[in-house]
């Protein structure tokens, strides 16, 4: 059976010119960058050159690069870090409805220290309204925290709008970009943000290696106490052959950033145009226009998304229903409520991600293997009964 892999915000796979940089690392030059023999500093000149490779993915300094272990420990260190260096200034963060789990979950844990929350809606497709942004503004704010392009729907965030509004109230501004950062271009300084989250395995780099981008000047306190690893900001023994894989990925994304987009938008657009033909009843979901090159979001009325799912396994396609990190949770897409989708049509969502090894066959096969899924659940579905469209499938 051919695998198709329709899901690459999950999980994109490492390319090989990524994988031998890091066996280097592993196997050879192992050194630890903190110690001052030559082994030590090979590594630490590896880590300097991925820096620098990161850093113009993004049209930062390298100075200006934190290395992490992720995404979600980059937006752990952003929210967390920024609100209690800045205590003394004030108590308030802003953020929106559609975040991703880990910009979520770390502004619940700051409330539970008694910083206050507002949490902006969006309109029917995801999108954050900047005036709604300077409106929740006040004296006591210290974060504003609005994602760049969302994981799940593919909504592009209107950033640099809401980036000028942030500067013109000296309020530091985080952007997760873990989405955007290696699919589409991403420019700081562009974009007018303070912070910035992203992760390797987005570009086809390995898992276990991120980014947090942090402009000169901002007040930030370290999240792990221990050495001065990463200029006295993120503690512990840097992941050297997962960072070296970071740079490479970061130096080739940038590099074929153009075909790539070019390429998933194709495979987009055939699917946005062809999907409502090959199954009745579904709605594509997130902007029409404002959308990541390499996103199809889309519901399937009568159907939950979770059936669909386990069948296309069985047919060797790998796809997700909604965000990768509640696909086991069985619980209703908080991006998908918080548009005003409701909860019954949000439960037949399907994410499908692309990526450069994506081709027309993949398509094809999908337009052809997920008709009659969704036919064979409809007809065991009680709510499709009562539309009176059942029919037997052979």
């Amino acid at each position: 059976m051919r695998t198709i892999n329709l899901d690459h915000v999950a999980a994109s796979p490492v390319l090989p010119e990524v994988v031998d940089a890091m066996t280097l690392y592993l196997a050879e030059k192992y050194g630890n960058p903190s110690s001052i023999h030559s082994l030590g500093e090979e590594a630490e000149e590896a880590l300097n050159e991925a820096r620098e490779k990161v850093a113009a993915l993004i049209g930062a300094s390298p100075t200006e690069i934190v290395f992490t272990s992720c995404g979600t420990e980059s937006n752990n260190f952003a929210l967390k870090g920024v609100a209690h260096a800045n205590r003394a200034r004030g108590n308030h963060v802003i953020t929106s409805g559609v975040e991703h789990f880990s910009i979520m979950h770390a502004v619940k844990a700051l409330e539970t220290q008694g910083v206050e929350v507002t949490r902006l809606p969006t309109d029917r497709h995801g999108i954050v309204d900047p005036a709604d942004v300077e409106r929740a503004v006040t004296q006591r704010t210290v974060l504003i925290s609005v994602m760049h392009g969302n994981n799940e729907i593919g909504t592009i965030e209107p950033i640099e709008e809401i980036g000028k509004i942030a500067r013109a109230h000296k309020v530091p501004f985080h952007s997760d970009a873990v989405a955007t950062a290696g699919v589409i271009p991403v420019d700081v300084q562009a974009l007018h943000v303070d912070l910035l989250s992203l992760a390797a395995d987005s570009f086809y780099g390995p898992k276990g290696a991120g980014a947090l981008y942090i402009r000169k000047g901002v007040r930030i306190a370290p999240l792990l106490d221990g050495g001065i690893q990463e200029n006295g900001l993120r503690a512990g023994t840097e992941n050297v052959p997962g960072i070296v894989g970071m740079g490479i990925a970061a130096g080739i994304a940038l590099r074929e950033l153009p075909s790539r987009m070019a390429h998933a938008r194709r495979l987009r657009d055939r699917l946005i145009a062809e999907l409502p033909k090959a199954v009745e009843e579904v709605e594509i979901v997130g902007h029409p226009t404002r959308r990541l090159p390499n996103n199809v979001s889309l519901t399937v009325k009568y159907v939950e998304g979770e059936s669909m799912l386990l069948f296309l396994d069985m047919e060797g396609v790998k796809i997700a229903s909604g965000s990768a990190c509640i696909s086991r949770s069985l619980k209703v897409s908080h991006v998908m409520l918080c548009m005003g989708i409701d909860a019954a049509t949000a439960q037949g969502s399907l994410l499908i991600t692309l990526g450069r090894d994506n081709t027309d066959r993949d398509i094809d096969d999908f337009l052809r293997i997920l008709p009659p899924i969704v036919q064979r659940l409809r007809d065991m579905s009680p709510l499709y009964k009562k539309t009176g469209k059942t029919r037997a499938v052979s």
